[in-house]
């Protein structure tokens, strides 16, 4: 369940001589002034973290989010801590989707509990970081919560790069030459671009609000780290905004050669049709058996008939052919 955790002193972490699950001792350790504890979980169960919650008074409310997961992105104030969840995202390329995860945050002014669902966006390699930034670390729990929206916007980056890949594919097989079904990766492909949408767009608002300084909690010194992971997420959102409107284009541009495709295989038909009924008509007007008919002792009869089918025949390819029909 716990992944890691510390206590950090002026931007340095610290031992601390007590059990990682002791909570309320570990919270003790952090006795200095600007101390604060970082505890990171993955997948904790209810009573795991309700033990947590104890230790370092954390709203029910928030705890029951943490837990259930699935939650929208959104910054939430309590009593004494904010709560924070944070969508994560990777891609599969062999199918073309988008998996998403969760990170929910409980900040305190001495403590940052991170609480991981799903494989994405892992923290120990922000963290360790981190620690190699104690300028930064000194900032305290506003350090963590930038590390942490830094590490996941970065991860939304790399998702729009593998998207855009799979967008500049599907345009160039619409537009190639030979004919394709594009319609199910298109839809695929939209229908992921949709989940990153869900991600990205509502966590714009607590980036700004940190961004803007105005967060209880929050250091406004830190506000210019907020501003460059907001600049970084505004890039997603215009990259994922773009990519939408390119798979809406290349749809319709499918729908329009599929439509194309099938004039062109009608007038083809038609051209054959045309073809066959010429000397069907021909050979139909010949083989009547009417006691009376003009040259029906005409030694030159049959191969008039052969010669009139196959000019007539010549006659309608040339112009089928010129026509583009066929």
């Amino acid at each position: 369940m716990i992944v890691d955790s510390a206590v950090y002193r002026h931007g340095a972490r610290v031992p601390v001589d007590c059990h990682r699950h002791d909570y309320a001792a570990l919270r003790s350790a952090a006795s200095e002034q600007h101390d604060f504890v970082w505890v990171g979980l993955y997948e904790p169960s209810h009573m795991e973290l309700a033990d947590i919650a104890e230790a370092f008074d954390l709203h029910p409310l928030a705890v029951e989010d943490a837990v259930v997961a699935h939650q929208r992105p959104k910054l939430e104030q309590y009593e004494g801590s904010l709560f924070m969840a944070i969508k994560t995202l990777w891609y599969v390329d062999e199918d073309d989707a988008v998996e998403t995860g969760e990170i929910n945050m409980f900040i305190g002014d001495d403590f940052v509990i991170t609480v991981r669902h799903g494989r994405g966006s892992q923290l120990k390699d922000a963290r360790a970081a981190l620690e190699q930034q104690q300028k930064v670390l000194d900032h305290g729990p506003s350090a963590v919560v930038y590390a942490v929206c830094d590490t996941v916007v970065d991860s939304y980056l790399e998702v729009v790069d593998e998207l855009q890949t799979d967008v500049d594919e599907v345009e160039t097989s619409v537009f190639s030459p030979r004919r394709t079904d594009d319609s199910t990766r298109i839809y695929t492909l939209k229908r992921e671009i949709a989940e990153v949408r869900r991600a990205v767009l509502p966590l714009r608002e607590p980036i700004r609000r940190f961004s803007g300084g105005s967060v209880p909690g929050i250091e406004a010194e830190s506000a210019p780290f907020f501003r460059d992971v907001g600049d970084h997420l505004a890039q997603a959102a215009e990259i994922v905004d773009t990519l939408d409107v390119l798979l809406s284009t290349a749809f319709e541009a499918h729908l329009a050669r599929i439509s194309v495709q099938q004039n062109e295989d009608m007038r083809k038909i038609s051209a054959a049709i045309g073809l066959a009924a010429v000397p069907t008509l021909i050979a139909g007007v010949y083989g009547m058996n009417f006691e009376h008919m003009p040259e029906l002792h005409w030694l030159m009869g049959y191969p008039f008939a052969l010669v009139l089918m196959i000019g007539s025949c010549a006659v309608l390819f040339w112009f089928f052919k010129r026509s583009g029909w066929l």
